[in-house]
C-alpha cells in the first residue's frame, strides 16, 4: 500500500486539514464575545459538549462533504451523527457504505475545551488521517496528522504543526494580524533529568488527584531523592489538552507528561470515568515525528482504535534517556499497587 490511498498526495491532505483547522480558529475568534459559549450543549458517551464545541461542528460536517465529492471518507469525531441518527462514524459523501471509503479521518476539532471557552489557555484543533482498514484501522495506521492552535483572544500568533509518516515533523508560527508565518522549530528537550524542569503527572479533575500525586511524588522520590520542600526541583503545568501536552513536549518546554486516568480508576476500584480517547491522540505522528516518545503507560507505543470512546493511557517523554528512567519506575508504581499491564 503506498503512503495514502489518495487521489490527492499527502502533502494536499496536510494543505486541506491545514485550512480547515484555520477556519475553526477564525471561527471560534470571531465568537468569543458570546457569554454562552461554556453553558453545556449535551452529553456523549465520551465527554461533555460545551456550547462553543457546536460553533464548529458544521464547519467538520461542510469540509467532509466537499472532500468527500473526491475522496470519500470517514469521519470519526465525537458529537457526530450518522444516516440512522446515531452518535458514530459518518461516511462521505452521504449514502455510499464504508468500506467504499478511502480513507479515515479522525478529529477533535476543540482539545482543550475547557480552556479556550473561558479564555484562559490555548486549545488545539487535531487531525488524523489513515487508510482506511475497516473497524481494524488504529491510531498507529496515521499516515498525516496536523494540529491547529486555538489561541485566547489577547494573543498575537498561532502555531500550526503538521507530519507525513517518514518524513518529519514541520510547522510554522501563523502572524493572525496580517496572516504571515515563519518557521517553527520543533526540538524536544534533551535534558537528561527532570531536575529543574517541567514534567507532569494528569490531574484535571477530582477523584484521582490523590492517586496522581502520589505518582508524582515517587517519581520524584525515585529520580531525585526526598523533595526539598523549600525549592522548587520539578516543575508542574496542569495544560488540560493532550494535544497541548505534547506540543509542549514537541517545542521542548516539558520533559515529561503522562495521563494515566484509567489505571487511577482501576486503583480505586470504580468504573472508568472522564479520560483520553483516540480522537484526544490524533497529532501522535507529529509528536513521534519530531522525536518525542509516547508509550502506553507500561512501555510499549501508543495505540488504539481509530473511535471516540475506548479509554487510552500515555506517557509521553522528551527523549530516550527520560523514558529509560521514568517508564520502569511508572510500571513499578502500579504493580506495587496490584495494578499490571493487560
Amino acid at each position: 500500500m503506498s503512503l495514502l490511498e489518495l487521489n490527492e498526495s499527502p502533502q494536499t491532505v496536510v494543505d486541506r486539514l491545514i485550512a480547515f483547522q484555520a477556519i475553526v480558529r477564525d471561527t471560534l475568534m470571531s465568537c468569543r464575545s458570546k457569554q454562552s459559549l461554556h453553558e453545556v450543549s449535551h452529553t456523549t458517551a465520551a465527554d461533555t459538549i460545551y456550547t462553543i464545541d457546536t460553533e464548529v461542528d458544521p464547519i467538520l460536517e461542510s469540509f467532509c462533504e466537499e472532500w468527500g465529492k473526491t475522496t470519500p471518507l470517514v469521519l470519526i469525531a465525537e458529537g457526530m451523527t450518522n444516516q440512522d441518527g446515531q452518535e458514530g462514524n459518518v461516511v462521505f459523501p452521504r449514502g455510499i457504505r464504508e468500506e467504499q471509503a478511502l480513507i479515515r479521518l479522525i478529529v477533535d476539532p476543540i482539545d482543550g475545551t475547557r480552556g479556550i471557552m473561558y479564555d484562559k489557555r490555548s486549545a488545539w484543533a487535531l487531525a488524523g488521517v489513515a487508510p482506511n482498514r475497516g473497524p481494524d484501522t488504529r491510531l498507529r495506521d496515521i499516515r498525516v496528522s496536523v494540529m491547529t492552535e486555538l489561541p485566547t483572544s489577547k494573543s498575537a500568533y498561532s502555531d500550526v504543526l503538521w507530519a507525513i509518516q517518514g518524513q518529519g515533523a514541520k510547522g510554522k508560527r501563523v502572524d493572525l494580524r496580517n496572516g504571515s508565518t515563519t518557521d517553527l522549530t520543533l526540538h524536544p528537550s534533551q535534558a537528561e533529568t527532570i531536575r529543574h524542569g517541567f514534567a507532569s503527572v494528569s490531574n484535571f479533575f477530582p477523584g484521582t488527584k490523590v492517586l496522581s500525586s502520589q505518582l508524582m511524588e515517587y517519581l520524584v522520590d525515585q529520580l531525585l531523592g526526598p523533595a526539598d520542600v523549600n525549592r522548587a526541583m520539578i516543575f508542574d503545568d496542569q495544560y488540560i489538552s493532550t494535544g497541548g501536552q505534547w506540543y509542549e513536549l514537541i517545542v521542548g518546554h516539558d520533559r515529561f507528561n503522562c495521563d494515566l486516568r484509567p489505571l487511577f480508576y482501576k486503583m480505586i476500584g470504580k468504573p472508568e470515568g472522564l479520560c483520553v480517547h483516540p480522537y484526544d491522540c490524533a497529532s501522535w505522528l507529529i509528536a513521534e515525528e519530531a522525536g518525542v516518545i509516547l508509550t502506553d503507560g507500561w512501555g510499549k507505543p501508543l495505540d488504539g482504535p481509530l473511535d471516540c470512546t475506548t479509554s487510552l493511557c500515555w506517557a509521553g517523554f522528551a527523549n530516550h534517556r527520560l523514558r529509560d528512567q521514568i517508564q520502569p519506575l511508572i510500571r513499578k508504581f502500579f504493580e506495587q499497587h496490584g495494578i499490571h499491564s493487560d
